[in-house]
C-alpha cells in the first residue's frame, strides 16, 4: 500500500493590507507598513516553488494564505484559481469582514478547506483588542463558514489582558460546534507591550488546568469542538498529569512533535522573504533568490535546529515533543534559544 504523505505548513502572507491594526499584531507592531502585495506572476513563481519543494521532500503542500488580509489582495481569486487548478491544499487566516455566503461558496468551491477567524476574549475585550464590531462580525461568519462546508478554526491569542476570559471563548465555541480552537501565547515586539501583557508561569498553569474544565465541560454536553492542544506547554502539563507518556522505544535522535518551527512550517511574506517563524525575526533568505527548498536545508534555517544548544530545554526530557515556543522566548529576550518565558517545569 502506498504510503500517504505527511503535510508540510506554508504560511504564505501575500499582501499586508488590512482594516484592522490589531494591538498584538507583529506587522503592524512598529506602526509603520508600507503595504506591500505580491504580483501575480510572482505568486506563480512562489506555487512553482512550493511544489518543487513538495516532490523533492516527499511531503504534500498546505498553504495558509494570510496577510494582512489575503482577500483585500487584488488577486487574489485569481491565485486562489491557480491554487485550485494544481491541487494545492489551502486555507484561509482571515478577518470576518469581507465574507459573505457567495464569498464562502466560492472560496470552498476553489478549494479552500478551512477559514480561520480570531477570537480574543468575549465582545467588549475583543473588540478593543481589534476594532468596534469585529466581534459581532466573527459570530456572523462562523455559520456561514460552516454552511459553505469549509471547516472554521477560532484562534485567541492569549495574555494577561484577556487570559481570564478564554475559559469563556471555550465554552461559547464549543456551543456553536466551530470544527478548531486553538489558542497562543502573545509574543512581545517592544518591552513596554512584555510587561503589559506577561504572564506569571504559574499563573499560565493554572491558565491552562482552567481551559482544561473547560473542554471537558464541552465535551460532556456534546460539543463537536476539537480543542487543538497548539500551545506545547500543553504537553509539559499532560505529562505531569501522566495522560502523556514518553516512549520506551523513542529514538533519542528524533524531534516528534513540538515546536514547529524549521521542521514542518516555513513563512512567505509579501516580497518573498522566507522565515523560519513568523512570528520572531528569523528570515533565512528569499524565494526569489533561491528555491524554497535550497532555503529550507540550508545553514541559515538550520540555526533554528540547535536543539542542543536550548538554555532550557536541552536538558529536559521532554526535548522531542515540547520545545515551549521559540517565538515568545524571542520576543522577552531576542534570542530564539532562550528558556520559555512560561514555563513553569522545576521552579
Amino acid at each position: 500500500m502506498k504510503k500517504k504523505k505527511q503535510s508540510f505548513a506554508f504560511q504564505w502572507h501575500i499582501t499586508d493590507s488590512c482594516d484592522q491594526r490589531c494591538k498584538h499584531c507583529y506587522i503592524f507592531s512598529e506602526g509603520f507598513c508600507d503595504f506591500t502585495s505580491m504580483l501575480f506572476k510572482d505568486m506563480v513563481d512562489v506555487l512553482d516553488s512550493i511544489e518543487d519543494m513538495g516532490i523533492r521532500t516527499y511531503r504534500e503542500p498546505y498553504i495558509y494564505m494570510t496577510g494582512g488580509d489575503p482577500l483585500l489582495h487584488p488577486d487574489f481569486w485569481k491565485i486562489a484559481g491557480e491554487m485550485h487548478r494544481r491541487n494545492i491544499r489551502f486555507a484561509i487566516m482571515g478577518n470576518p469582514f469581507h465574507l459573505d455566503a457567495d464569498v464562502c461558496t466560492k472560496l470552498r468551491q476553489l478549494g479552500c478547506r478551512k477559514y480561520q477567524v480570531s477570537l480574543d476574549g468575549l465582545e467588549k475585550t475583543h473588540d478593543e483588542f481589534r476594532m468596534p464590531g469585529s466581534f459581532a462580525e466573527t459570530m456572523r461568519v462562523i455559520p456561514l463558514i460552516r454552511e459553505a462546508g469549509m471547516y472554521c478554526a477560532v484562534m485567541s491569542t492569549v495574555s494577561s489582558k484577556n487570559m481570564a476570559e478564554i475559559p469563556l471563548v471555550i465554552d461559547l465555541v464549543g456551543s456553536m460546534n466551530v470544527d478548531v480552537f486553538a489558542c497562543g501565547r502573545y509574543c512581545p515586539t517592544s518591552g513596554q507591550k512584555r510587561d503589559e501583557f506577561h504572564i506569571e508561569p504559574l499563573d499560565y498553569r493554572k491558565f491552562l488546568i482552567e481551559c482544561q474544565k473547560h473542554i471537558k465541560q464541552a465535551a460532556a454536553q456534546g460539543s463537536t469542538t476539537y480543542f487543538h492542544p497548539k500551545d506545547h506547554l500543553w504537553t509539559l502539563l499532560n505529562w505531569e498529569q501522566g495522560t502523556f507518556k514518553i516512549p520506551e522505544d523513542a529514538d533519542p535522535q528524533t524531534i516528534y512533535s513540538g515546536c514547529h518551527c524549521a521542521i514542518s512550517h516555513l513563512t512567505i511574506l509579501p516580497k518573498g522573504d522566507v522565515y523560519a517563524c513568523r512570528r520572531m525575526e528569523s528570515k533565512v533568505g528569499n524565494v526569489f533568490e533561491k528555491p524554497l527548498y535550497e532555503l529550507f536545508m540550508s545553514a541559515e534555517m538550520n540555526e533554528y535546529r540547535q536543539y542542543d544548544q536550548m538554555e532550557k530545554c536541552s536538558t529536559c526530557e521532554l526535548l522531542r515533543w515540547c520545545r515551549g515556543c521559540s517565538a515568545v522566548s524571542y520576543g522577552y529576550t531576542k534570542n530564539h534559544l532562550a528558556a520559555d518565558p512560561q514555563c513553569w517545569k522545576d521552579l
